[in-house]
């Protein structure tokens, strides 16, 4: 075998696990731990980078992967193949996540029904209302409301003791639901407790 056909040869061999772990480190920028993690079979490496290149957000992916999917996979015992959850229907759920129509915590949940269901992100999220409030006209009254239900909090906030503040924007959010936009709704205390 001459040169040109070693090269082809090598060149068709599948990726080691070392040198791929070194490359996603290099590509996605992500930690050793986690590129060690990703690379522990090709099935999930496979799944992790077809995740990352389809969300074109790798550390995103890298967190799911490792987190929700990996989790889901070790209380099923069964290994990456028996996922229902396509890459492509993951960087779905990402991409929702990222234009802030959902927040982290309802995407959570949202993961589990996908995965029993095989529904997609955005069918569930619209069938079951779970977008995020972020209008704020919505927001507005309910800020309005919290705040009138506590002047002693907005006493002690005003005279600069601020560590109750995030209990307002707490109840804020159990009135919505959790549905809430967390920047707008703590926007909104500041501004209206002035």
């Amino acid at each position: 075998v001459d040169a040109s056909g070693r090269e082809q040869i090598v060149s068709s061999l599948p990726e080691l696990p070392e040198a791929r772990r070194r490359r996603f480190i290099e590509q996605y920028a992500l930690p050793e731990y986690d590129a060690a993690l990703l690379t522990q079979t090709r099935g999930i490496a496979d799944y992790f980078e077809a995740t990352a290149r389809q969300s074109g957000n790798a550390k995103a992916a890298s967190n799911w992967v490792m987190g929700e999917v990996m989790r889901n996979m070790k209380e099923r015992a069964i290994d990456i193949g028996a996922v229902p959850i396509m890459p492509a229907a993951l960087a779905a759920l990402i991409a929702i996540v990222e234009k802030g129509t959902i927040s982290s915590t309802v995407a959570k949940d949202v993961f589990a029904k996908m995965y029993d269901s095989g529904q997609a992100a955005a069918d569930i999220v619209a069938a079951e209302g779970l977008a995020q409030i972020s209008d704020s006209s919505s927001l507005e009254p309910i800020v309005q409301r919290v705040i009138a239900a506590h002047p002693d909090i907005i006493a002690e906030i005003r005279a600069g003791k601020d560590r109750k503040f995030q209990f307002l924007v707490g109840q804020v959010m159990k009135e919505t639901k959790g549905k809430g936009d967390p920047k707008i709704v703590t926007d909104l205390m500041k501004a209206a407790i002035g």
